[in-house]
């Protein structure tokens, strides 16, 4: 599959590639990843400025109306440069689930600082043990006069540190691993929240999250957290595969430009027959990668039915076609390829995070065949 983009994607495409090559090269990364903070709200700001955070919402909410295209163009770039700032939890989780299920009134409230880049958000639904389950949620809400008191913990919340406000899963009704889930709006800096930050190791920052009666707002019909997680899941899939292939490519090129200067026994390794034939299945499993991003963004914006088996194919396919490429970089560039100063290794860590974002190949594969049946 190759997606014919509009005049209007290509002048999005261009335009992210050409303020990442002038202002988010590796070194600048890394400056940022050393920082105290963790990320750049001066990038962040210059994402705003330039329409991306605007780019996937639809235009009654007050974005662009560009959807899962837009998202794809914008995650695609941001793979290859390896970008910390956190578009998908904020943009496409957080964003997505108040533009898909949220009231009227609170799109009105929180999306403009979405868009404006003034308030960061993301999504607290994992808990310990819950191994890519919605459902499963010891977390508890109770209904307290207008609003709800939240009780529990979450783990691994990327981007928890730099938050505003994060979305919590919490359960209303029925027994651990029920559908009995809804979703809550809580402010981060919220009497009886506490975070407990860490670096990840592809270089971002997350927390584990603990709730004593800490005051969080409906977001969306009670009970219907579950449902509304897993169309979420799909948009987040399309996001992430496309930063993946983003980072498959770069890493491609560069195995590629390396085994052309690298010399063993006098020639440069570029002409031994056996790594040409790795390097060509790393260009295959990177153009069906690419196939596969494309199909699916396509089916995210069309609604296409078999969605959340599309995606869980793609994630499953692509997360195997990501590991097999960063693998062969590292060991073609041999004992340099983990080293901090080289992008291959962080390219490796960041593939590596995404393989187990909302559920690793194995379960999607597990997965896909099980919605196969199904149907």
């Amino acid at each position: 599959m190759d997606i014919q983009f509009t005049e209007e994607q290509e002048l999005l495409r261009s335009s992210v590639q050409r303020l990442l090559r002038d202002q988010y090269d590796f070194e600048a990364r890394r400056k940022i990843v050393a920082s105290e903070e963790g990320f750049s709200r001066k990038q962040w700001a210059a994402f705003a400025e330039l329409g991306l955070l605007a780019a996937p919402f639809s235009e009654g909410a007050g974005g662009l109306g560009g959807g899962p295209l837009s998202t794809m163009i914008v995650m695609h770039e941001f793979g290859r440069h390896l970008v910390l700032e956190p578009f998908v939890e904020t943009v496409v989780l957080a964003g997505g689930l108040i533009e898909h299920v949220g009231t009227k009134e609170q799109q009105q409230s929180f999306i403009p600082s979405i868009i404006d880049g003034s308030k960061i958000w993301t999504l607290a639904w994992t808990e310990k043990g819950s191994r890519f389950d919605f459902a499963d949620v010891t977390t508890r809400a109770r209904r307290d006069g207008s609003d709800y008191v939240l009780t529990g913990s979450k783990t691994m919340v990327i981007a928890a540190p730099w938050a505003d406000h994060l979305i919590v899963s919490a359960r209303t009704s029925g027994n651990d691993r029920d559908r009995g889930v809804s979703l809550f709006v809580v402010d981060r800096r919220a009497s009886g929240l506490d975070l407990q930050s860490f670096k990840t190791i592809d270089g971002r920052r997350a927390a584990e999250v603990s709730l004593r009666d800490v005051r969080g707002q409906l977001l969306g019909a009670e009970g219907e957290g579950v449902a509304a997680l897993e169309a979420c899941r799909d948009r987040a899939i399309g996001a992430l595969c496309a930063e993946a292939v983003g980072a498959i490519g770069e890493l491609n090129s560069a195995t590629l430009d390396y085994s052309k200067t690298r010399k063993q026994f006098g020639t440069t390794i570029g002409s031994f027959q056996v790594l040409q034939h790795r390097m060509v299945d790393m260009f295959i499993a990177h153009q069906e990668a690419l196939s596969l991003m494309q199909h699916l963004s396509l089916s995210l914006g069309t609604g296409d039915s078999g969605l959340s088996r599309l995606a869980s194919g793609a994630k499953s396919k692509i997360g195997y076609a990501g590991k097999f490429v960063a693998d062969q970089a590292v060991q073609l560039h041999g004992g340099m390829g983990m080293t901090d100063e080289l992008n291959v290794g962080h390219y490796f860590k960041r593939i590596s995070s995404i393989n187990i974002q909302f559920g690793d190949p194995a379960f999607h594969l597990l997965r896909y065949a099980q919605l196969d049946t199904a149907a």
